[in-house]
């Protein structure tokens, strides 16, 4: 094979001369060929690895998407789920419950307990993952609370003929006999001579007329003291969160730990305690609170006279005890 020879002009001879190459020559010139190959192969490299995937990269971004759009597909899930749960949990609270006089749901016991999150940090997917999880445990817990609940809803349900029997449901004083004079809500006292809290609400009638248990139940107080103010004053128990007291007598027809029904003569009509005219205070007690009587006469009275005792106890007036 014919050696080839490198050739450099000499502009002082104005003649090419013959270049004989060292080997410290020829191995600067090896070294600087593979520099260049070393230099064009690592950054063809590495442009291949970030910009061009892998066959197996491709199927591993393929899957990772369809895992995202699950998960995206999974929350709108939950959404939906989240809308009917509510609605269910709305209707008990304000339906169901109401219906049988029973405690709204605690909303503690619908909220998921705290949970460790923290093993599915760190990655790219964390951050949806983390949040949908939360989504599906807050899910599950009041799925579990609602379920509760509707257990107790349907016990009550099997006892509602009890229930509505001791219901304090109709008027304690005939109605042909007695008028309502005074509501619920902030009244005028006419013996204290301020406003304060009035209680119950306030039946005129006179001396001596009947008073009637409104539901069925157990006599817990009858007679006078232990009331400051009540004067001579009959309590009853009627179960399932319900009581009623009957206060400023004249006399007591029942005793401590007598059974009584519905209707059932337990007093009569007087002015005792502290009170300014014949008349009966009345009162009902729900779940250790007291609420408006005028809402739990309902199987006494019509439509029409319902919205007239409704809208003459909601006058704020001066009260008679």
């Amino acid at each position: 094979m014919k050696k080839k020879y490198t050739y450099r002009f000499n502009p002082h001879t104005l003649s090419y001369e013959k270049v004989e190459l060292t080997l410290l020559d020829r191995v600067k010139k090896i070294c600087s060929t593979l520099g260049l190959g070393v230099v064009i192969g690592v950054l063809f490299a590495f442009l291949a690895f970030h910009f061009i995937d892998s066959p197996k990269e491709r199927m591993m971004e393929a899957d990772i998407n369809q895992y995202r759009r699950a998960l995206n597909s999974l929350n709108r899930s939950v959404d939906r789920c989240n809308k009917v749960l509510a609605d269910i949990e709305e209707r008990d609270s304000a339906v169901y419950r109401t219906i049988f006089g029973a405690k709204p749901v605690n909303e503690n016991k619908r909220r998921p307990a705290a949970a460790d999150y923290s093993k599915l940090e760190g990655r790219g997917s964390s951050k949806l993952v983390i949040s949908t999880k939360l989504r599906v445990d807050s899910l599950e817990q009041r799925l579990y609370a609602q379920s509760l609940s509707l257990d107790e809803i349907y016990k009550m349900a099997g006892t509602k003929e009890q229930r509505m029997a001791c219901m304090p449901a109709i008027l304690p004083i005939k109605k042909n006999q007695c008028t309502i004079v005074s509501g619920f809500g902030m009244r005028y006292h006419p013996i204290l001579h301020y406003r304060r809290m009035h209680t119950g609400i306030d039946l005129t009638a006179a001396a001596g007329t009947p008073i009637y248990a409104t539901g069925n139940g157990t006599v817990t107080k009858a007679g006078r003291g232990g009331m400051s103010g009540y004067g001579v004053a009959i309590v009853i128990n009627h179960g399932y969160g319900f009581q009623t007291l009957y206060a400023h007598l004249l006399d007591v027809k029942v005793r401590e730990g007598q059974k009584v029904k519905r209707g059932d003569l337990i007093g009569t009509v007087g002015r005792s305690g502290l009170a300014s005219g014949y008349h009966l205070h009345y009162e009902v007690i729900q779940n250790g609170n007291k609420v408006n009587p005028v809402y739990f006469l309902f199987n006494d009275l019509s439509p029409e006279e319902y919205d007239n005792v409704l809208e003459a106890a909601e006058l704020e007036n001066q009260c008679l005890s």
